[in-house]
């Protein structure tokens, strides 16, 4: 029995021991699944507070999506509305235009409303005055000026371009390049395009034009743009030619061209039936241009070359003849126009001037009156005196008779000089006097000839 009951004992022990194990394997687990229970509680909880906002912003996302849509589907039942509104006010506009015959005759004329010719006419005319852009230009040799019609005076620049020897590129213009004379570096070199008022470079000088031009046109207005420009009298067709076609590269619709002398006279008023046999003496900076007017137009002109540029050409002679010192044309602009005189009757001014000495190559400065100025520039004069004789030659005598009542007007930033009008008075006996702002009388002479560019024909037709 014991041995039974051991027996029994070792069987039913193991199996005690087995429950025994299985329930404490099982109380972790289901301490486990408490925990696991009470985690998924929580982040059920954290999922349902995180799901609320979404549900408010969902609710107020709709809400503002319907309101929208009913927003919209009104502006468009509004639209539809105003569109049949259009169409009938539209219906009703071409039922109110419904043409009536005038007679019963004519049927075929039925016109509510005439427009006569000449009224489309003078519609166009100024409708194209409108959209032109009229230019006048003064293309000297020392200055270029622009007019533009309805501004004034809109540039006002010296003839001058800075270029580099080797790449041709340009670094200066006008005021600029102007500025640079005399002190530039070896490989940039100071040019001026337009020599005695004729092209002597035609790459630069459209290049000039182009940039000025461009800087007081309006792009949108380039290609209707109409130019006149004033030139020497004594000029060639094909200097002529030269300076059309630059004009034209610029973009001009038309460009005319018109003599300086001409010019000079309407700026001043001479060309006035009352003003008949006038003669205009225009010194530039590098021709002077002689004519006798009247008032069908020019009689007998001459163009000398000589002028505010020769003047400076023969003080930087002299002074290095007589006083060897070496100057250059920026110096001698600067004595001519401080002491220089033409009239050996002037009273006597004195300036000093420096520059180097042309021995031995220092800085020197020495003392230059206006009597030497004037000894300087005699040749000068004499060959300007020489040339209004010869026109006065040329010309028929009742307009000699003219010209000695009404007497010569000098005009030209050349003529500012001093004693010329009472050397050419002494010489030719008859009084000569400066027109007030001589510099710019022929610019005003080219705004006058603007307000006639309709009746002027192209230049360049007449070339051909």
């Amino acid at each position: 029995m014991l041995i039974l009951f051991g027996l029994t004992n070792k069987s039913t022990q193991p199996k005690q021991n087995k429950k025994k194990r299985s329930r404490r394997s099982k109380g972790p687990a289901l301490y486990n699944e408490q925990q696991n229970l009470g985690a998924a509680k929580v982040e059920n909880s954290k999922v349902s507070t995180t799901r609320k906002p979404l549900r408010r912003t969902k609710r107020k996302s709709t809400k503002l999506s319907n309101g929208v849509s009913k927003q919209a589907n009104h502006l468009a039942s509004n639209m539809r509305e105003t569109m049949i509104k259009v169409t009938k006010m539209r219906r009703a506009e071409r039922r109110s235009r419904e043409t009536v015959a005038i007679a019963k005759t004519t049927p075929a004329m039925t016109l509510k409303r005439l427009v006569r010719p000449e009224q489309v006419g003078d519609f166009m005319s100024r409708l194209n005055r409108s959209l032109n852009f009229d230019l006048g230009i003064d293309l000297g040799t020392a200055n270029i000026l622009i007019f533009a019609k309805g501004k004034g005076l809109v540039l006002d620049e010296p003839a001058y371009i800075a270029r580099d020897d080797k790449t041709g590129d340009i670094l200066a213009l006008g005021e600029a390049a102007r500025s640079m004379v005399g002190r530039t570096p070896k490989g940039i070199s100071v040019i001026r395009p337009v020599q005695a008022g004729v092209i002597a470079d035609y790459d630069m000088t459209e290049f000039m034009l182009k940039y000025f031009i461009r800087s007081v046109v309006p792009a949108s207005r380039l290609m209707k743009t109409r130019i006149i420009v004033c030139v020497p009298s004594g000029i060639t067709p094909v200097e002529k030619r030269a300076i059309l076609e630059a004009l034209l590269r610029t973009g001009a619709k038309k460009t005319v061209l018109i003599e300086e002398p001409l010019a000079a006279a309407m700026g001043t008023g001479l060309n006035d039936a009352k003003h008949v046999g006038a003669m205009v003496v225009d010194v530039g900076g590098g021709t002077t241009d002689i004519a006798v007017l009247c008032d069908t137009g020019v009689v007998v002109s001459e163009s000398l070359r000589i002028g505010g540029d020769s003047f400076n050409e023969s003080i930087i002679r002299y002074i290095r003849r007589k006083k060897r010192l070496v100057i250059g044309p920026l110096t001698a602009e600067k004595i001519k126009i401080s002491v220089g005189t033409v009239d050996r009757r002037a009273k006597e001014r004195t300036i000093e001037v420096r520059g180097r000495d042309s021995s031995s190559g220092l800085p020197k400065m020495v003392a230059v009156n206006s009597l030497e100025i004037q000894r300087a520039l005699e040749a000068q004069v004499m060959n300007v005196l020489e040339g209004v004789k010869s026109i006065l030659e040329k010309t028929p005598p009742e307009l000699v008779a003219a010209i000695n009542d009404h007497g010569i007007i000098l005009t030209g930033g050349g003529a500012l000089i001093d004693g010329l009008d009472r050397v050419i008075t002494r010489s030719i006996g008859i009084a000569a006097y400066l027109v007030e702002s001589p510099r710019y009388a022929v610019i005003k002479g080219v705004a006058k000839a603007l307000d006639e560019m309709s009746q002027l024909r192209d230049t360049l037709d007449e070339l051909q």
